[in-house]
Formats: C-alpha cells, sequence, structure tokens
C-alpha cells in the first residue's frame, strides 16, 4: 500500500486520533448526487473534520498483462505533483490546508483516503480532485518513485514472509492476474513511463464502480455537490469484470529455497465468496479454527501444546473473483514439517467435529463485543461504510451483523466447516531449508523468474 501522510499539524493529527462516537446504523444515511455518484454518510458535527473513502473496482486486476504493477506504481505518483503544482508545491499546499490523503492498489480496488479540516474542506477538495484528474507524472517524479518500488521488490525476495506469500499466489492462480503481485515485477516496473500512468489513471479512477463513505462535520445537502465536484470529472465507462478465477488443480507442497534458520509457509484452498449465505458461519468457524489468536485451536495445538511456533493463523481471503481460506506461520527448519501436519490434523478435524458449545459461545462473545472498534474513529467509520456498500449490503448490515453472527449454531458451524474445510486440496508453500520436506512440484512463472 501506498500512503501519503501530508499536513501533520498538531490540530489535525490530534483530530485524527480521537476516537469518534459509534453511531446508530439508522444515522447512516444514503446521499445521491445531483449528477448520481451515490455515498453512504455518517454525519458527526462533534470534530471539525471529514473523512472520505473511496473505493474504484479494478485496481490491479486491470494492468495489462505486460505491466502488472501499473496501478500499484499510480498510486504512488498522485502524490507527487498535480495541474500547476509540482510535488515540492503539491506538498507545501498539502501543508498548508492540513489535508491528509492515501492512494493504494489492491488486487481487485483501488482506494482513496482522506481526512481533511472543515475549515478547508472546499480547497482541500480542489487539491485531492486535482490529484485525481491532472496528476503531472513529471520524469524526475517517476524515476524516484520506480527506483522505490524496484527497490522493494528486490528486498520481497529476500524476505521470507513476502516470497512465501507472492509464491503461494502464483501457485494457486498460474496465468492469472490473481498469480501476480499487486506491485507488479522488476521487468514491467522498469518499462512503466508516463503514457502507462496515464491509461492506468483512466482504468483505476473509473467511478462506474464506485463505493464512498464520508463521516464527520458535514450534512447532506453539502456533500451531494461535493461529490460531483471531486469525483464528476473523472471517467465513466462501463466494464465487465474477468470471469471468475480458476485456481490450479494441482496441489501439495513447494518448497522455495532460502537461507534462513526459519521457514516460513502459506497455506490455502478455495474459500467462500462474501456473497455467500454461509459466510458468516464461516467466519465465526475460522476465528474458532484459526482466526481468534490465542484462543484459536491452531494457536493451542501448534504453539501451546507443542512449542512448533510463535504464533499461527487462518483467515478467510473474500476476492471478487475467489473465496480463499488461508493459514500461515513460522517455524524452525527442523520443525516445520511436523507443524504443517497439526495443521492439516486440525483442519481435517474441524471438517469432521465442529466445534463444541464452549468455543461457540466464545467466538460470539469476543466477534459482537470487539466489532464496535472497528468504529472508534471517523476514518474506520468511513472506511466500513465504504466496503460495505461496495459490497452490495443496505446500510441496515450495521444493524443487523451481530445478530447474524448470535444467530450461528454448532449444526451450522458443523456444516459450513465440513464443506469448506478439505486438508487434501491445500497448497502450501514453505520459504526456508525445512527439513524433511521434499522440494515438491515447481511453480510455473514463479520459481525459475523469481529464483
Amino acid at each position: 500500500m501506498i500512503r501519503l501522510c501530508l499536513a501533520a499539524l498538531g490540530a489535525l493529527a490530534f483530530l485524527a486520533a480521537a476516537p469518534a462516537p459509534v453511531r446508530a446504523a439508522a444515522e447512516v444515511q444514503e446521499v445521491v448526487s445531483p449528477g448520481g455518484i451515490r455515498a453512504w454518510l455518517v454525519r458527526e458535527p462533534a470534530l471539525p473534520m471529514v473523512a472520505f473513502e473511496i473505493i474504484f473496482e479494478g485496481g490491479a486486476l486491470r494492468d495489462p498483462d505486460g505491466l502488472p504493477g501499473a496501478a500499484n506504481f499510480l498510486a504512488a505518483m498522485l502524490s507527487e505533483g498535480a495541474g500547476d503544482l509540482d510535488a515540492a508545491a503539491f506538498a507545501r499546499k498539502a501543508e498548508t490546508l492540513a489535508l491528509r490523503a492515501g492512494f493504494s492498489a489492491g488486487r481487485d480496488s483501488f482506494t482513496v483516503s482522506a481526512r481533511m479540516l472543515t475549515e478547508n474542506l472546499d480547497e482541500s477538495v480542489d487539491l485531492l480532485r486535482l490529484a485525481l484528474t491532472e496528476p503531472r507524472f513529471d520524469p524526475d517524479a517517476v524515476e524516484r518513485v520506480r527506483a522505490g518500488i524496484l527497490s522493494g521488490l528486490r528486498s520481497a525476495r529476500t524476505d521470507p514472509d513476502s516470497l512465501a506469500a507472492m509464491a503461494w499466489s502464483a501457485a494457486m492462480f498460474p496465468g492469472d492476474p490473481y498469480g501476480r503481485p499487486v506491485e507488479g515485477d522488476e521487468a514491467a516496473v522498469a518499462r512503466i513511463g508516463p503514457e502507462d500512468l496515464r491509461a492506468a489513471r483512466l482504468r483505476a479512477l473509473n467511478r462506474s464502480r464506485l463505493a464512498v463513505g464520508v463521516v464527520g462535520d458535514i450534512d447532506a445537502q453539502t456533500l451531494g455537490p461535493l461529490l460531483d465536484r471531486l469525483l464528476g470529472a473523472l471517467p465513466d465507462d462501463p466494464w465487465t469484470p474477468p470471469p471468475p478465477a480458476r485456481p490450479a488443480r494441482q496441489r501439495g507442497t513447494t518448497v522455495v529455497p532460502l537461507d534462513t534458520p526459519q521457514s516460513r509457509a502459506v497455506l490455502g484452498h478455495e474459500g467462500l465468496l462474501r456473497s455467500d449465505p454461509d459466510f458468516i458461519p464461516a467466519y465465526v468457524m475460522n476465528h474458532i479454527l484459526g482466526g481468534g489468536g490465542f484462543s484459536s485451536r491452531l494457536m493451542r495445538e501448534v504453539r501451546e501444546k507443542r512449542g512448533l511456533t510463535y504464533g499461527v493463523y487462518s483467515y478467510l481471503a473474500p476476492y471478487r473473483r475467489a473465496g480463499l481460506i488461508m493459514a500461515g506461520l513460522a517455524s524452525d527448519n527442523a520443525r516445520m514439517a511436523e507443524a504443517l501436519e497439526v495443521i492439516r490434523a486440525e483442519w481435517a478435524r474441524m471438517a469432521r467435529e465442529g466445534a463444541t458449545a464452549e468455543e461457540l459461545e466464545a467466538a460470539k462473545r469476543y466477534l459482537t463485543g470487539a466489532y464496535p472498534l472497528r468504529f472508534d474513529t471517523n476514518a474506520k467509520i468511513a472506511g466500513q461504510l465504504a466496503g460495505l456498500m461496495r459490497e452490495g449490503f443496505d446500510p441496515g448490515y450495521l444493524r443487523r451483523r451481530n445478530a447474524l453472527i448470535e444467530a450461528v449454531t454448532l449444526d451450522d458451524i458443523r456444516r459450513v466447516a465440513a464443506r469448506l474445510l478439505h486438508p487434501e486440496r491445500l497448497r502450501t508453500v514453505v520459504v526456508g531449508r525445512p527439513e524433511g520436506l521434499p522440494p515438491g512440484p515447481p511453480i510455473p512463472g514463479f520459481t525459475d523468474a523469481e529464483r
């Protein structure tokens, strides 16, 4: 993720950190601008600031086959000058206004996050609009950003965590955009020029599939025209996402050699899309399996009972074109093989037996009790609003969510675990020098090119 944090004025720094009251879900308003741009708004006049979260559909998914990393490069460039302001002048202007803005490219999305003071709202919106509509792509800025991205890519090739994640994606989705890093590769990044970045802007900042969350000292009547002012000049070109991604059929374990005292493993297989009716039961089930920190089964069995790792986890990854369930850990080279066997055994046990009443009650208590923490700042609330809007929910989901968690039964956990968890389907990548693990099948397009 590329982040621009400008204008760390004392007032804004204080306001950004100050917790905002959690507003009732009934107070989420759907605003439609005169130009037809939709947003969800929570009005919070207690603090004189406004937070925006803007999610454009596509992101790295829309990078051309020959230029992976273009959207990520664009995200890094949007703070490097716009209109008649070069990078330094843009930064000074943002500092004067106390504007904080961030741009990031993900696998399926391109996100703009911004916080601004109410007293500078108009000027801050105009500066952010300039960054989105008239980025400069000056040659010196392009080369400076390119150097930073290339340095990060080179570092990733020697970092076990990064290498394992890249290798797993390449193994699971060969030939698919999901199989390549969002940051691209060194050869592609070296080729990206200003014209490629201009084309990337038109793809990434396309408001035909847009979600906007706004929180702060602003009313619906003011927000509507402001949305058109900020986003109305962006492209509005309908496009059809590619069909669902097809994971590779080949499973098993592949070792990517790297001289390090500990190995890093990433495991996973097909999961559920966010729209699946079983997603909430699967979410609760995964909390019990490996998403609940020290209370999870994986942590108890792999760390506490056997001392095989300091940390192990599992999580659901509902991308737009594929749902996944993932796990990961680091372990000594001499004990990684044993740790993987314990994970597979727990995968199978959950699929076979489901959860206990005590585990389910504890999971519900945590998941419902921790939910308000997602709404303890204006920026977090805006992010939640945009994310839910993007997934196709209505504002009432905020009221229903905890009730959906509470409604999950032991039968639901047993059913969804049997449906979802299949240890024989796990695709595993281990980076390091693990003892007792054969190299396994190579990863086309990764092993030879990256190692």
